[in-house]
């Protein structure tokens, strides 16, 4: 009897022991991850000319008697934490945690130079902000969301192409009517991305009636916060689907927690917020015709790289023309602007728009991301017609998220024929093996997915007064995430059921087809 309840305290205490290891490995993670990018924001935000100027004249200013705890990182008890939470008057959920301390860790000690970089550049940014905030009638607390996005930085690329200062992808920008051409890049304006993002949310808000999971959406995408709440058998917590979440995604939040209090508690966590020299009050001119930001800083003589700063939707410095555009002047300049716009105008036009400045191309050269730390085996597949990255993850059990960034992939678009690289674990190696020479029939019951008969032709007969399914079409859905809401049904088979090639020019609220009724 006695080795008997010897043996079930054994196991307890091995259970408990696992439990524990697993939500340590899940804090590490967390650090990790938000470490990663945060340096690679702060990288990229000190190529700014208002931030490199401003830190430099931060870090040789004469010091100020503060307390020493500022200097080494000062990280409160978790007793002091939630008791502020308890009181902090604010729209959003505040749940504390190890995750969300694991955040607070990376903010106050890890990178506490770009927290007080970001503190400094808040004062710029969150006034244009709240203003549209305010007009769409939403929570103030989401002008946090850009730090975790971005760090504050409008020229922010993400290793899968999101951009700009709410890091939209192409896709999502397109989407939300925001002008993205060789010259003009409105995921990079202040004015311009905002609006966007407040329509998205309101959306995505309207989806879930639940701000956290918004927030997870707003990362994510719907398509995958719902596959969690069906995953974790119809729970709509945030903290019940956390791991049925991407990865990436289960830090979203709690960094959002995370900063929203360290915001609202910055002086009794000693952060000296960064004199960042940005004009808090601009002026915008219109311009109508063709206009080169060179031209503006040499004829008004201001630094070139503080207009740049100030329109980062420009990406090669000139302002197309041919409708009205605005250029972001720092205080009171608008009207010199206006009274010197012949001259601007007229100023060395013909070496600014010389025809080999206008041909000048980015470098296109394609980025690879790198292979997962650990002991991974690199294997290669061949897109087959019919394919797409949703099946291809699943069939590898990988995420689409990596096989973006190991194959530089923007978007969607894969082409027949084309090589992927996909990493899997070499343990389980040899179970993927042989996908190469699978059928899509084979490949979708490998992962216990049957696929009828008729699937096996690209050209099914849908007759027009046949009885079908449809759907409404919400924000943010994609005809890839429709379809696997319906056995045996393809995004293809909804382009030809509704006699589509494609489904860029679909809208929300527009009813479609989906499936077949027998």
């Amino acid at each position: 009897m006695i080795k008997f309840f010897s043996t079930i305290i054994l196991i307890s205490f091995s259970t408990v022991l696992f439990a524990l290891s697993g939500q340590i490995d899940t804090v590490r993670i967390a650090e990790q991850t938000a470490l990663k990018k945060l340096s690679t924001d702060y990288d990229s935000l000190l190529h700014s000319w208002y931030v490199s100027r401003s830190v430099s004249y931060f870090d040789t200013t004469e010091t100020v008697d503060i307390d020493t705890q500022s200097t080494v990182g000062y990280l409160p008890s978790d007793s002091v934490i939630m008791s502020n939470m308890a009181t902090m008057p604010v729209f959003f959920d505040m749940t504390y945690n190890k995750i969300v301390r694991a955040y607070f860790k990376v903010y106050l000690q890890d990178k506490r130079e770009l927290t007080e970089t970001v503190l400094g550049l808040s004062e710029y940014y969150f006034p244009h902000f709240e203003e549209v905030l305010d007009s769409y009638n939403l929570p103030m607390e989401l002008k946090y969301l850009p730090i975790i996005e971005s760090a504050l930085n409008p020229r922010a690329v993400s290793r899968v192409g999101a951009t700009g200062l709410w890091q939209f992808m192409y896709a999502t920008g397109r989407f939300l009517n925001m002008e993205i051409t060789s010259f003009v890049d409105e995921r990079r304006d202040v004015t311009a991305s905002t609006y966007a993002a407040a329509q998205y949310l309101e959306s995505l808000y309207a989806i879930f009636d639940d701000w956290t999971l918004a927030l997870a959406a707003y990362n994510c995408g719907p398509g995958n916060v719902n596959k969690a709440i069906r995953r974790s058998g119809g729970k709509t917590n945030f903290w019940d689907i956390y791991y049925y979440l991407p990865r990436e995604t289960r830090g979203y939040v709690p960094g959002f927690i995370a900063v929203i209090y360290i915001f609202n508690h910055q002086q009794e966590l000693n952060l000296r917020a960064r004199k960042i020299e940005m004009p808090l009050i601009t002026d915008t001119v219109n311009v109508t015709a063709k206009l080169h930001l060179g031209q503006v800083a040499e004829v008004m003589q201001i630094p070139l790289k503080k207009l740049q700063d100030l329109n980062p939707q420009y990406r090669r410095n000139i302002i197309p023309g041919g409708k009205a555009y605005p250029l972001r002047l720092p205080n009171m300049l608008a009207t010199e602007f206006i009274s010197l716009e012949d001259s601007i105008y007229a100023y060395k036009d013909s070496v600014f728009f010389n025809t080999k400045a206008l041909t000048q191309t980015p470098n296109t050269q394609r980025y690879y991301g790198d292979a997962p730390s650990g002991n991974y085996e690199r294997m290669t597949y061949t897109v087959k017609p019919g394919d797409n990255l949703g099946f291809i993850s699943e069939w590898y059990n990988v995420r689409i998220s990596d096989l973006r960034h190991w194959n530089g992939i923007r978007g969607n678009v894969i082409r027949s024929g084309q090589k992927l690289v996909v990493y899997v674990p070499k343990s389980r190696s040899a179970n993927y093996s042989d996908i190469n020479q699978l059928s899509f029939t084979e490949k979708q019951k490998r992962i216990g997915k049957t696929v009828a008969v008729t699937t096996k032709t690209h050209n099914k007969n849908y007759p027009e007064d046949a009885e079908y399914e449809y759907y409404t079409l919400k924000k943010g859905d994609t005809l890839w995430e429709i379809a696997k809401k319906f056995d045996d049904i393809t995004d293809r088979d909804i382009l030809q059921m509704n006699n589509l090639s494609s489904g860029r020019y679909l809208k929300p609220g527009q009813r479609i087809k989906v499936k077949l009724l027998n």
